[in-house]
């Protein structure tokens, strides 16, 4: 099976404040087939630092957890122990994080005219939300002057 663009997406909770709220959301984009969650894992650093990762699907009695593993469209780990101990190394102590792998199922029909008009994709790359609101508001800065 050939996939669409791939993402990972890691959603710090400092604290272990995790209220949910983003699960709806994510059953919604994966309902609507905008994404398609391919796997994720949930990590957690204690008072210690010591950290612990469990798939979400592993979770058992929590409601939150299995939320999440039901939208999953698991393939196979697509995120190695390594990658995750590399997240979890700017992971704040007694806090937890969600990574999230999932695939852009909206681009499949893009990419499937693009090859079959024989185009080539030749660069793809995103703009952090951030760095966009950073650029907008230099060049307000600049209309104004």
């Amino acid at each position: 099976m050939s996939l669409a663009p791939i993402e990972v997406l890691v959603i710090n909770f400092p604290g272990n404040q995790f209220s949910g709220e983003i699960i709806p959301e994510l059953e919604r984009l994966v309902d609507n087939d905008t994404i398609s969650i391919v796997d994720g894992i949930l990590v957690r650093k204690d008072e210690n630092g010591d950290v612990t990762f469990t798939e979400f699907e592993e979770m058992g009695a929590n409601a939150d957890a299995m939320a999440l593993a039901n939208v999953m469209n698991q393939l196979e780990s697509l995120i190695s122990d390594e990658d995750i101990m590399e997240f979890a190394a700017t992971l704040e102590p007694n806090s937890s994080e969600a990574i999230l792998v999932f695939e852009h199922t909206w681009a499949r029909p893009l990419r499937d005219a693009i090859v079959n008009s024989g185009g080539v994709l030749a660069n793809n790359f995103r703009v952090p939300g951030a760095v966009v609101d950073e650029l907008l508001a230099e060049l307000a800065e600049l209309e104004e002057s």
